[in-house]
Order: C-alpha cells, then structure tokens, then sequence
C-alpha cells in the first residue's frame, strides 16, 4: 500500500474496504470485533492498515470504494471486482442476552453449567469461597442437600443477583454471570477438583437456558422452548435448585456420553481386524482394563446419578418436582440414558466375546504345554526304560 500513491483521504478508506473485503470470512468477522479495551484489533496489526481514530473498522465501511471503480492501476480494478464477487456473512447476534441486549430485557438472563470434574471438594470449597470474600457460600445440609453448596455474590451487579450452585459430583451451574466473571469461578475451582475433565470438553458439553423473571400471578415454570419464567416475588432459591439439578445432571451425562464416544473410537480398529483377518492385537491385560473402564461407566449413570429415578428430595415437595421433571424432560436426559445403556450393552457384548476368545486361546496354550510336558515325561520313562 505504501507503494501507491492517491489523491484524498476518501481513496485510500475505498482501498482499504476493497482489500478488507478480500479477507477470508473468519479474519473479516475477528477484524470486526472491536475491543474497547485493548484497542485496535489483531487482524488490522497482521495487516498494517492505517489506524482511523479509535477503531480501524467503523470508518472503512461508513466510506465508499466508488473512487476505485474508474481507477486505471490493474492491481486496483483486480481487488475491486474480486470484491464485488464475494458476499459478507451477516453477523450472529450473541447469545449473552444480559450484557447484549441493553435495558429493555434486564429482567432475562442466562443460565448455564459446566461438569468440570469427578467430584467437588464441597467443605474446602466453602472455606475457600470464605477466604476469597467475594461470595457467601450457604450450606443446603438442613434440606437433606449434603453434596450442594449454594454461592451467591457479596457484591450487587445490576438489579438481577448471581447465584452459584455446585454439585458434588463434579458440576457448577452459573445464575446470571457474565463470561468474565464465570471463567474466574472455574480457574478458581480447579484447586478443588478430583479428577479434572479437559478445558475444551467441559466448554464444548456445557448447557445454557435463558431465564425470564416475571411478577403477578403467574408460576414459576418452564417452557416447551427451553426458557424458564422465575416468579421473583416468592423466595426463589429451592426453584433455582430445582432447575439447577436437572441441567447439571444433563452436562455431567454429556461428558459420560463424550467418554463413550471416545471409547467406541478405541474399539473400532478393533472390530475391523476381526472382519478382515480375524485376530485380535489385544492382550488380556488391555481387555481387563476396558472391562474396567465400561464398568465404572454403567456404575456412575445407573448407581451413582439419579439419572434414571426423580431424586428423594422431590418426592415430598409437589411445587418442585414439576420445575425438575420439565427441564429433566426438555433435556432429554430420560432417552440420552437409555441410549447410553445400549451403547455400553454393545460395547460389553463386544468385550466379552475378545475376553472370551484371549481365554480359549490360552486355554488352547496351557493345553498344549500339558501335552508336551506329557511326552517329555514318557520320553524319559523310554529311555529310563531301555537303560
């Protein structure tokens, strides 16, 4: 660019829209993502464009490229009509209706979980949250809740409170938090996790709800859409707790269906040189160890959840139960259960006819050793015999 030389400043904002617009569609939609608090962004550094004020993208397209039409450089005809050529992607408005939307829906925000762990250190945990003194962490022991600690924030941000429930086994369930705030709340857990699951897995099964409070008459419900409708004239925290424990049950059975998936990508080389040579390249040490694995994973979904029977706290409190059943429903937790149990029905079938097979082939082998230590022995009593 430094190598051309034009007239006004209206030309070179139309040749830097003709070259932005050249920009691959991931490096147009990063350019046009302007951080407020760091300035220009990275895309417009790696192209050396020149800097328009306090943001690079807004005066490029608030400016026009006609002055380039009736240019006679090649090099400029070139990247006007490749531009013309290429359509630009519309944005996707994001899902953070909270910090997104402005004023007119303060009263909606997000509800979202996380299953970062095998389990929570629940009494560190609240010592820990003590020590930190942004949250008040409360115990849910006087409930029969052992193994959930409720957090709320000490500090107010807008009119809507943050809420924090965690799970003993593993799972975290964020009310109305902010991006920012809720990766400081994971970094902060990890002190007090067992048995820590992979950063991009536990973003890629974290599930979201959109929240809605309400006023009047109306109940606390959820919809066949997935939002829930929070009555917030009545205490509401049990009703969070409700809708909280259906969805971290739903995260924690994506991370056990993400480790069955894993699982049954092992075992398909497996299955493919049974089919072409019919042997197997397992040991009986390798076996045992995927029988183990299979077998801790029926354990946690069928013994250790309760994701195949309501859970006893609900079984005398009828206003709860309802918030439990319907998220538990829209999440299809009943029918990913159920697959779940198939799949690993499969996978043992599989497993056992491996075991089965490593088994009779050292049987086969012990067998044979017999025999030959047989004809040693009579091989002696000839010898002994002829002597």
């Amino acid at each position: 660019m430094r190598n051309f030389t034009m007239n006004g400043k209206n030309k070179i904002f139309g040749l830097n829209r003709a070259i932005f617009q050249t920009i691959n569609v991931r490096q147009r939609k990063e350019a046009l993502t302007w951080n407020k608090h760091f300035g220009q962004p990275t895309v417009m550094q790696k192209l050396r464009l020149p800097y328009l004020g306090n943001c690079y993208c807004k005066n490029y397209f608030s400016t026009s490229a006609t002055s380039l039409q009736n240019t006679s450089n090649p090099f400029l005809q070139q990247i006007v009509e490749s531009s013309k050529k290429r359509t630009i992607r519309k944005r996707i408005k994001p899902t953070e209706t909270q910090e997104d939307t402005g004023q007119e829906n303060k009263n909606k925000y997000n509800v979202l979980a996380y299953a970062t762990a095998v389990e929570y250190d629940l009494e560190k945990l609240v010592n820990g949250f003590k020590k930190q003194g942004l949250y008040c962490p409360t115990s849910m022991k006087e409930e029969n809740l052992e193994d959930v600690l409720h957090v709320s924030a000490r500090y107010q941000v807008g009119r809507d409170p943050r809420e924090i429930y965690l799970f003993r086994e593993g799972a975290v369930v964020f009310w109305n938090f902010r991006e920012l705030e809720r990766e400081n709340v994971l970094t902060f857990l990890k002190s007090f996790e067992e048995g820590s699951y992979d950063s991009e897995l536990v973003l890629e099964e974290s599930e979201a709800l959109t929240v809605i409070e309400i006023n009047g008459g109306t109940k606390t419900r959820m919809t066949n859409s997935g939002v829930i409708y929070l009555n917030t004239e009545d205490p509401a925290d049990f009703e969070k707790y409700a809708f909280s424990n259906a969805i971290a049950q739903s995260v924690k059975l994506a991370i056990w269906e993400s480790s069955l998936s894993s699982f049954i990508g092992k075992i398909e080389d497996i299955t493919e040189d049974l089919k072409s040579s019919g042997k197997i390249s397992l040991s009986r040490q390798d076996v045992l160890r995927k029988q183990g694995e299979l077998f801790a994973l029926r354990h946690s979904i069928n013994l250790s959840s309760d994701l195949l029977d309501t859970p006893d706290f609900y079984w005398d409190r009828e206003n709860l139960e309802p918030l439990y059943r319907s998220t538990y429903n829209y999440l299809n937790i009943s029918k990913r259960t159920k697959v779940m149990n198939e799949k690993l029905s499969h996978c043992f079938d599989l497993i056992e006819l491996i075991s089965d097979k490593l088994t009779d082939k050292h049987h086969i082998r012990l067998e044979w050793m017999i025999i030959v230590l047989i004809m040693i022995e009579v091989l002696f009593e000839i010898l002994h015999f002829i002597h």
